[in-house]
């Protein structure tokens, strides 16, 4: 099932420091639903063909400076078929003043008109990454996220496993803590999703035994973190005798979430097996990965050398 998401414009509004020259009577309620910006430049010429009027407008120099050139008639005309298309919001940016037919157009078809302060490319460019947070596709996993050595390593476990008690010893161990319990994983390109806690429990972790603890206060502030991005999945299963595990690391394994395929490692544990240790060498081992270097890759390649080696010697 799809899913779609919306963010108030107020919030947009709120975030980037817009002003409001004009609100429409539903300036309260508009919602945008479209990851995605668009300057009409074609649009002020006339032509509307693939036209998407569900996209914020942003508006600069070079479409202020072109619309100067044309008549106020001319103006009128353009604004009048351009607002009748319903889009939720325009913004002019540079704080550049809206021309006279601008205004006149939104109020006859009740549309917003905001005013930004900054360039025309970063307000483009910072509306489009945030809206690209604000409506990604997400799920919810049970699990617990942390980052270690600046790595995102997302938990997954039955419940009761030690997910938690390893958060903790983490903690203890000056890593921070951005999820326990449920994590809301959002995508935010082909390749990455990252991950934060639903808002009623942030900064809270739970071990059985002593209850429901606060994080922030506990361990202090550098202890937690809103987000990270998930670079590695660590599925901790029951060690089963007879079960055959990777133990050279070198088959890669992934897990695809949202369509994205993460990196994973499957951890067998029994008791006595210090999970916070292994978890930071899993981290600063992808991290290797990432910058080019496989332990495993390379240990295989010396033994084969030595094999190699042993069998010319021997004839």
């Amino acid at each position: 099932m799809i899913h779609s998401y919306s963010v108030a414009l107020t919030q947009l509004v709120k975030e980037f420091n817009l002003r409001p020259i004009h609100k429409a009577t539903d300036y309260e309620q508009i919602n945008i639903t479209v990851d995605d910006i668009s300057r009409p430049g074609l649009q002020l010429a006339g032509y509307f063909d693939h036209f998407e009027p569900m996209r914020l407008q942003v508006i600069g120099t070079v479409e202020t400076t072109y619309l100067n050139k044309l008549s106020a008639d001319e103006r009128r005309s353009i604004f009048d078929r351009y607002f009748s298309y319903k889009i939720p919001a325009l913004i002019i940016s540079r704080d550049l003043d809206p021309l006279p037919e601008c205004l006149e157009m939104a109020a006859k078809h009740d549309i917003t008109i905001l005013q930004g302060s900054e360039t025309t490319s970063y307000i483009v460019s910072s509306l489009i990454s945030a809206l690209k947070v604000y409506l990604a596709p997400r799920i919810t996993r049970h699990g617990v996220l942390v980052e270690v050595y600046g790595e995102g390593l997302l938990l997954l476990g039955e419940s009761g496993i030690g997910k938690s008690e390893a958060a903790v010893e983490l903690l203890k161990r000056g890593h921070r803590l951005i999820a326990d319990d449920a994590v809301e994983i959002k995508k935010v390109s082909s390749k990455k999703c990252f991950g934060t806690a639903p808002e009623l429990i942030r900064h809270y972790i739970e071990l059985r035994g002593i209850g429901v603890i606060n994080v922030a206060k506990l361990f202090g502030m550098a202890a937690v973190k809103d987000s990270a991005d998930i670079d590695l999945i660590i599925n901790i299963v029951p060690w089963r005798d007879g079960e055959a595990y990777d133990r050279l690391g070198l088959e890669n394994q992934y897990t695809d979430i949202l369509g994205v395929k993460i990196p994973s490692l499957t951890i067998p544990i029994t008791p006595g097996r210090n999970l916070a240790v292994i978890l930071e060498v899993a981290a600063m081992n992808n991290r290797q990965k990432k910058m080019g270097y496989n332990a495993a890759a390379e240990f295989t390649e010396q033994i084969n050398k030595h094999f190699d080696s042993s069998f010319g010697q021997s004839f």
